[in-house]
């Protein structure tokens, strides 16, 4: 990720006309907060993962009116399958979800909230800025960015940037994993959601039989999931986990890694309801699910190989161990942001599966060949590890409440 930078200085139109901007869905006596979230998808499912997230938390645990504009609905309806992609506005679990033509589109009614998140520097429609100047209530105007792990982000967190033509100002809201930050996602029922999983056998053996049309592996099994890009590492992997001395369960979700599993198993395709045995390794392919679905799936495993930022938060709020395929960038430019993740996470750990740890998230993400007896050692420390830095990650506040706690300040 890139250090922030100000708004573009591409001259904007004039401020349109006062009667073509509607009020705010908020009146003055009502404390509703009305929000506009936009997403651009750029190529996977990450940015409308965290975007739809935290819009129905918005909804949902601050009471606030959230319009979600989105670029993709067809991505965006892998995650929701409720959403219309006909449509060109609709209501879905309350969120108000408009296509956004972007970059000058602006809605079917150009209004402007009080608080406005552009996520991941998508840049909003210069007519709306120009609205948003216009209003005689300024907003709270929001860059929603990436998450990082790195030391710099709590510096930038909530700078303001001045906009260099309008009397408006950003604020830059940074993810994080550390105080200072912004925190990440996490919904108020999340934690109660994955007790009952875990308690209840009923619901484990109802989740096993939905996903893969058979009962729980035995207790000798190691269950994994595997979510992640393209990797060159999986196919030594594979025949690691195939010459296992015990039972390996893999889980996979359809998608980028799919091709892999295929060519590893001679299969024309690794498709749901696929499943395929090699050795001591059994793979099930896994419809693709809709959010809510995913983090049963990260319950249901002993280990969770994950991808991006939306599984990458899921997966350390399921307090099971889990490898991090991060995005890769040019020039490895995706290295320092994993080195800073692992030293937020592995610092509690004692020096050797510290050190394997480190080995194996490395080698995952291009640093070689995994080593998956040298990792598979250590588990029950992992293990450990993941459920003491859910608590830790707890202390720095949720995303959503953060975010909200500071746009209410401002708009005092």
């Amino acid at each position: 990720m890139t250090q922030p930078s100000t708004p573009s200085s591409t001259p904007a139109p004039a401020a349109a006309p006062a009667e073509t901007v509607a009020a705010s869905p908020r009146a003055c006596a009502d404390s509703t907060i009305a929000c506009d979230l936009f997403c651009a998808v750029i190529d996977n499912f990450g940015d409308i993962g965290v975007c739809w997230r935290l819009a129905r938390q918005l909804a949902r645990e601050h009471g606030w009116q959230v319009r979600l504009f989105v670029d993709d609905l067809h991505a965006f309806q892998k995650l929701c399958p409720t959403l219309d992609t006909a449509r060109a506005t609709q209501t879905v679990d309350g969120i108000l979800v408009e296509h956004w033509h972007e970059p000058t589109h602006a809605g079917e009614t150009l209004r402007i909230a009080d608080v406005v998140i552009e996520a991941f520097a998508c840049e909003l429609p210069p007519v709306y800025v120009a609205a948003m100047a216009a209003r005689a209530r300024k907003p709270v105007w929001l860059n929603l960015e990436y998450l990082s792990a790195e030391d710099w982000i709590a510096d930038f967190h909530l700078r303001p940037s001045p906009h260099p033509r309008y009397a408006l100002s950003k604020h830059f809201f940074f993810p994080g994993l550390g105080p200072g930050t912004g925190g990440v996602i996490k919904e108020s029922t999340l934690d109660a959601a994955r007790a009952d999983f875990e308690h209840s056998p009923e619901a484990r053996a109802a989740w096993w039989q939905r996903a893969t049309g058979g009962p729980p592996p035995g207790a000798d099994a190691t269950v994994i999931s595997l979510f992640a890009y393209e990797n060159p590492a999986v196919d030594g992997l594979l025949a690691q986990w195939r010459d296992s001395a015990s039972p390996i369960v893999l889980l996979v979700p359809e998608g980028r890694i799919s091709g892999a599993l295929a060519r590893f198993f001679d299969l024309p395709a690794f498709a749901a309801p696929a499943r395929a045995e090699r050795g001591a390794l059994r793979a099930h392919a896994l419809a693709f699910t809709e959010q809510r679905g995913y983090d049963a799936l990260l319950w249901a495993s002993d280990l969770n190989f994950v991808r991006g930022e939306d599984s990458f938060v899921r997966a350390q709020w399921a307090g099971k161990p889990f490898v991090w395929h991060i995005y890769p960038q040019a020039d490895a430019a995706h290295l320092p942001k994993l080195d800073a993740a692992l030293a937020h996470y592995d610092r509690a750990l004692p020096e050797v599966p510290r050190a394997a740890l480190g080995r194996f998230w490395h080698a995952w993400n291009g640093g070689g060949t995994p080593d998956w007896r040298d990792f598979a050692a250590h588990l029950p420390a992992f293990a450990a590890r993941a459920r003491s830095w859910r608590d830790e990650l707890a202390q720095v506040g949720d995303l959503a409440a953060n975010l909200a706690e500071f746009a209410k300040s401002q708009l005092k």
